[in-house]
């Protein structure tokens, strides 16, 4: 069970795990697994990295938008802790840092903060986002923690290059201009898409919100919705925000590399199973590593046939 103990502008929530403490700090340290661990975290970056510190960018949904911020974190793995400080905090946050560490048998997140503008009314929004945060936060480590030998199955991830002799610019538009799909796509039966133009709050970065119906290799129909971060002619990040059944988690990037002849796009699938929902969606004794070759092979199969039809619409 998580526990807070709130005192005015400092938290801290634990909780119970049986894992070893090393795979529990692994997992806070590498910041680019997080998008398939924290619901709220749409994609992560290290941005300078010491031996024993690094400067991260994260965005993450808060509410209807996506934020954006860095954070300058001190990893002590000797004694399974992570210190982080944000360095640019958007009000109603004047400050936001805190820890994460394994005590005992406990693993604990506590945080402090000061507001811009503190009243009763900012005081408690902060206090409810930061209980709820940190408690699936928590909740979600000890999770992947206790995968134990079984983690490299359910968490995996996987790429395809393609090369389109195009300009960068016309391959971008393709995907960005996801609206079109139905139109160019024979896998996608319907799409609404809502963009929002590059922001500060957004860490410069255009946000676009996608809901979309796929036509399965059998002929059935499931309908996804992704958050992606668009920066133009070079890359375009996505995370579904609801999948497909059997997965807990699915993000990806499509890279356009530019070179001699046109460009490489270079997709890439990063993936969390749903261990509880394997044999419901891929039938009775499939084992993880056959549910990990086939969610590989209908992924790459989308992807592929996007970049297939970029092919052949751009030359």
């Amino acid at each position: 069970m998580t526990e807070a103990q709130i005192h005015g502008d400092y938290a801290e929530h634990d909780i119970v795990l049986n894992a070893p403490p090393s795979r529990v700090f692994d997992l806070i340290a590498d910041v680019r697994r997080w998008p398939l661990m924290f619901s709220p975290c749409v994609h992560a970056e290290i941005l300078d990295r010491g031996p024993d510190s690094d400067r991260i960018r994260l965005w993450a949904r808060t509410g209807d938008s996506v934020r954006s911020w860095t954070s300058r974190r001190t990893l002590n793995e000797a004694a399974t802790r992570v210190d982080f400080e944000q360095e640019n905090s958007k009000p109603p946050l004047a400050a936001m840092g805190g820890h994460w560490r394994v005590d005992g048998e406990r693993l604990v997140l506590a945080h402090h903060w000061a507001l811009t503008d503190p009243t009763p009314q900012s005081e408690k929004w902060a206090s409810d986002v930061l209980d709820a945060n940190s408690n699936a936060e928590t909740a979600a480590v000890r999770e992947w923690a206790e995968y134990g030998d079984d983690f490299d199955d359910i968490v995996f991830s996987f790429s395809d290059e393609v090369a389109i002799p195009a300009k960068a610019q016309a391959v971008y538009d393709f995907l960005h201009r996801s609206d079109l799909w139905p139109e160019r796509l024979p896998h996608v039966v319907s799409l609404n898409l809502q963009t929002d133009a590059a922001s500060e709050a957004a860490g410069g970065v255009e946000v676009q919100t996608m809901t979309m119906e796929t036509r399965a290799h059998d002929g059935g129909a499931h309908t996804t919705r992704s958050i992606r971060l668009c920066w133009p002619h070079e890359r375009i990040l996505y995370k579904q925000t609801v999948v497909p059944h059997g997965l807990q988690a699915h993000t990806g990037e499509w890279l356009i590399v530019p070179d001699e002849n046109g460009v490489r796009v270079q997709a890439t699938h990063r993936v969390a199973l749903d261990p509880k929902q394997i044999e419901d969606t891929f039938g009775a004794g499939t084992t993880l590593a056959q549910a990990r070759t086939k969610t590989a092979e209908l992924l790459r199969r989308n992807s592929i046939a996007t970049l297939g039809r970029a092919l052949e619409f751009l030359t």
